[in-house]
C-alpha cells in the first residue's frame, strides 16, 4: 500500500488527506441511499457465492458424474451450469441499476449543492476565479468524488469478497496448491506499478495534448476567435496549428495502445504461469493419488477468479485517494464562506419610496480578503492549459490596479487614478424620484460605486441605507426586487427574446412584454423579424446589434419595474439613430424612480438633479450643473473636454 500512495502522489503532486472527517462527510453523502447501498451488498455477496459453485460443479462432474455413468445427475449440473450464469447475470444487470442509481444521485446532490452555494457567493469570489475551474469543480471532480461511492468503495468491497471466498474454498481443497498459485502473485504487484506507471505517464502525456487541441478549438470556434481568425486571414494558420496538435494526441494514442498491449500480455503470461505452476504440481498429486483431475480442474478455475480480485486491490489505495481529493475540492467550494450574506431576521423591503444614502462609506477592493479556491492542476483540462497559440505557460492575470471593479468606461484609467481605496468616505442622500449622475475621469470610482447598490460588495466601512434601513438589514431578494440595472455590456443569454424578457419576471404575460419592449423602442424592431420574439438571439446576443442589445436591456429593466435605477449610460459607440432611440427609452424608463447614472451625454447631467464628480474614489464636487460650472473645478474642465462636441452640437 504504500507503494500506491508514492505513485498516487508521483503522478498527481498532490498528497491525499484521508482523515475521519473527511470520511464520515464521503458517508454522508452516501446516507440517502443506504437501503439502495445494503441491497447492492448483498446482491454481491449472493453473487460470489454463486459463482464459487461452477468450479465445484466441475469437480464434481469429472470425478464422480462421469465415471460413475450418472445420467440423471449429469442433467442436473448441466442445467446448474446454465441456471447459475443466467442467476448471475441478471443479479448484476440489477446490481448495475442500483450502483448507477447512487452513484447518478450521488453527482445530482454534489452538483446541486455546489451550484446553489456558487450562487450565494459575492462578485469578488467569480471575478478573482476561472470560468474553467469552477467547471472543472462542477463536472469533473464531482464525477471524481461520485467514483468513490459508486464505483471505487463498491470495487473494494466486491473484489476483497471474492479474494477472501475464493482463497478460502481453495485453502479447503488444497494448501499446497493454494500456496504455488499466490506465490507469483508478487510478479503481478510488481509489472502490474512498473506498467502502470509507464501507462499513467502517457495517459498524461495524451490528456496534455489534448488539453492545448481542445484549448485551439475553443478558441478559435466561437464567435469571437471565428471573427478574429476571418479578419486576420489566419484560417490556414490555424489549420496548421490545429494539425499539428491532432497529430501529437494520435501518436500519443498509438504509444498507449501498444503500451496497454504489452501491460496485459505480460499480466496474462504471469497468470499462465501461475496455471502452469498449478497443473504441474497438481498433475505431480494427481499421478501420486493424493487428489482427483477434477480438484485440478476446480482449483484453476479458482485461481483465475483470484488474481483478478488481487490485482485490482493493490491499485485500490490510489483509485480510492484520488476519489478523496475530488472530494476534499468539491468541498472547498460548498465551505467558502458566503460574504454578502443576509442577517437572521431581515427585513423584507415593500412600498419602496427610493430614498438612498450613502454615509462615510469607503471601500477597498484588495482580492486576498476575497475567499478563493486553491490552484489545482488537472491535466487534460482547459484551465490546464496556459497559453493557447504559443503553447507556453501565461502569467496570471493581473488584477485591476486603479481599485475598480470591473470598470469599463472606455479608456484605459490613467495612472493618477491608481490608489488603494476605491471608494473613500463618500457621502450624499437621493431624494425618491430624483435623477443622480455620476461623472469623473475614468477609474474615478463611478462602477464601483454602482456596484454597492444592489449589494454585489459591502462597505468596508459606512453604510448604505435605503429608505433608512442599512442594505446588510435587507433581504436579498427584496433588495433585488427593487433594484434595476443596465450595464455598459449588455448580457443576453443564448435564448429567445422572450426568455431573455422573461428573465426580470417570470410571470409577465405577452401584453406586458410588448408593453415594455414599446417603452424601450424595440418593438417595431422585434415584430419585423422572422420569428418575432421567439427569435433566437445568439451567444450573448451576438445576433444583435449594440443599440438592440440595449434596448432590449432596458425592457427588461422596464418589465421588472424596479423602485430604483442604476444605469451606465454608454451609447458614444451607437450610431445617432439608436442612440436617440435609446435616449427617448431611458426618459420613459426613469420617470418617477430615484436614478443613479454614470453619465456620459451633457443632456443627462443637464436634466440632473444633482450631479456628482468623482476623483480617484472621493466625491470632489457635488451641485447642480451651473454652479458646479461656476466652480471652476473639476466638473468645468470635464465639461470643456468630454463635453465639448455634444455642447458645440446643442448649441
Amino acid at each position: 500500500m504504500g507503494h500506491g500512495w508514492w505513485a498516487y502522489m508521483r503522478d498527481t503532486g498532490e498528497k491525499p488527506r484521508v482523515t475521519g472527517t473527511l470520511l464520515r462527510r464521503v458517508l454522508g453523502y452516501a446516507g440517502p441511499y443506504w437501503r439502495a447501498i445494503a441491497l447492492m451488498l448483498a446482491l454481491i455477496m449472493l453473487i460470489t457465492g454463486l459463482e464459487l459453485l461452477t468450479p465445484l460443479i466441475l469437480r464434481d462432474l469429472i470425478d464422480n458424474t462421469l465415471p460413475n455413468g450418472d445420467v440423471q445427475r449429469l442433467n442436473v449440473l448441466a442445467v446448474a451450469l446454465i441456471l447459475i450464469p443466467l442467476a448471475t447475470g441478471v443479479m448484476r444487470v440489477y446490481q448495475r441499476k442500483l450502483n448507477a442509481a447512487i452513484g447518478e444521485g450521488v453527482i445530482y446532490d454534489l452538483r446541486v449543492a455546489l451550484y446553489s452555494h456558487l450562487q450565494r457567493l459575492s462578485l469578488g469570489f467569480f471575478t478573482n476565479t476561472k470560468t474553467g475551474e469552477l467547471m472543472s469543480r462542477l463536472n469533473n471532480d464531482v464525477v471524481g468524488a461520485q467514483n468513490a461511492i459508486s464505483n471505487t468503495i463498491v470495487s473494494i468491497v466486491t473484489n476483497a469478497i471474492t479474494a477472501v471466498a475464493t482463497l478460502a474454498v481453495m485453502l479447503a481443497l488444497d494448501w499446497r496448491l493454494t500456496a504455488i498459485g499466490v506465490l507469483v502473485f508478487p510478479l503481478f504487484v510488481l509489472v502490474g506499478r512498473r506498467l502502470g506507471m509507464k501507462l499513467r505517464d502517457i495517459a498524461r502525456e495524451m490528456m496534455d495534448h489534448n488539453a492545448r487541441m481542445n484549448a485551439t478549438m475553443n478558441e478559435t470556434l466561437n464567435v469571437s476567435g471565428v471573427l478574429l481568425v476571418k479578419l486576420f486571414g489566419r484560417g490556414h494558420t490555424e489549420v496548421t496549428r490545429f494539425k499539428e496538435r491532432a497529430a501529437k494526441v494520435r501518436d500519443t494514442g498509438v504509444k498507449r495502445a501498444v503500451a496497454g498491449s504489452q501491460f496485459f500480455m505480460v499480466l496474462g503470461l504471469i497468470g499462465a504461469v501461475g496455471t502452469a505452476l498449478v497443473y504441474w504440481l497438481g498433475g505431480h498429486l494427481v499421478l501420486g493419488g493424493v487428489f482427483t483431475i477434477g480438484t485440478i480442474v476446480a482449483f484453476s478455475a479458482y485461481l483465475m477468479q483470484l488474481y483478478g480480485p488481487l490485482q485490482a486491490l493493490t491499485t485500490a489505495p490510489v483509485d480510492f485517494a484520488t476519489s478523496m481529493v475530488s472530494f476534499e475540492r468539491v468541498f472547498e467550494v460548498v465551505d467558502l464562506p458566503v460574504v454578502i450574506d443576509e442577517k437572521p431576521g431581515a427585513v423584507a423591503l415593500d412600498d419602496v419610496r427610493g430614498e438612498l444614502t450613502f454615509e462615510h462609506v469607503t471601500f477597498i477592493y484588495d482580492p486576498r480578503q476575497v475567499p478563493l479556491l486553491s490552484q489545482v492542476e488537472r491535466h487534460g483540462q482547459m484551465d490546464s492549459v496556459g497559453a493557447v497559440l504559443s503553447g507556453g505557460d501565461s502569467k496570471p492575470a493581473a488584477r485591476p490596479g486603479n481599485g475598480e471593479s470591473g470598470e469599463a468606461e472606455g479608456e484605459a484609467p490613467p495612472a493618477s487614478q491608481a490608489r488603494t481605496h476605491a471608494l473613500e468616505d463618500i457621502s450624499f442622500a437621493i431624494k425618491p424620484g430624483q435623477l443622480v449622475a455620476l461623472v469623473g475621469p475614468s477609474g474615478a470610482g463611478k462602477t464601483t460605486m454602482t456596484y454597492l447598490i444592489p449589494r454585489l460588495y459591502d462597505p468596508t466601512e459606512g453604510r448604505i441605507l435605503l429608505d433608512g434601513h442599512d442594505l446588510r438589514d435587507v433581504t436579498l431578494d427584496s433588495l433585488a426586487a427593487q433594484i434595476g440595472t443596465v450595464t455598459q455590456e449588455t448580457h443576453l443569454f443564448h435564448d429567445t427574446i422572450r426568455t431573455n424578457l422573461l428573465y426580470a419576471r417570470l410571470d409577465a404575460t405577452q401584453d406586458e412584454i410588448e408593453a415594455a419592449c414599446q417603452a424601450a423602442n424595440i418593438h417595431d424592431f422585434i415584430m419585423g423579424l422572422p420569428d418575432g420574439y421567439d427569435t433566437v438571439v445568439g451567444e450573448r446576443g451576438y445576433r444583435l446589434s449594440g443599440g438592440e442589445k440595449q434596448r432590449v436591456a432596458i425592457a427588461r429593466v422596464i418589465l421588472k419595474d424596479p423602485r430604483i435605477l442604476v444605469l451606465d449610460e454608454a451609447t458614444s459607440h451607437l450610431d445617432s439613430q439608436s442612440e436617440a432611440l435609446i435616449q427617448e427609452a431611458l426618459k420613459r424608463v426613469m420617470a418617477g424612480r430615484t436614478s443613479i447614472v454614470i453619465a456620459h451625454r451633457l443632456s443627462t447631467i443637464l436634466a440632473a438633479d444633482l450631479i456628482l464628480v468623482m476623483d480617484r474614489g472621493r466625491i470632489v464636487e457635488h451641485g447642480a450643473h451651473a454652479a458646479l460650472l461656476a466652480r471652476g473645478g473639476l466638473y468645468a474642465q470635464l465639461y470643456k473636454t468630454q463635453f465639448s462636441r455634444e455642447r458645440e452640437a446643442v448649441s
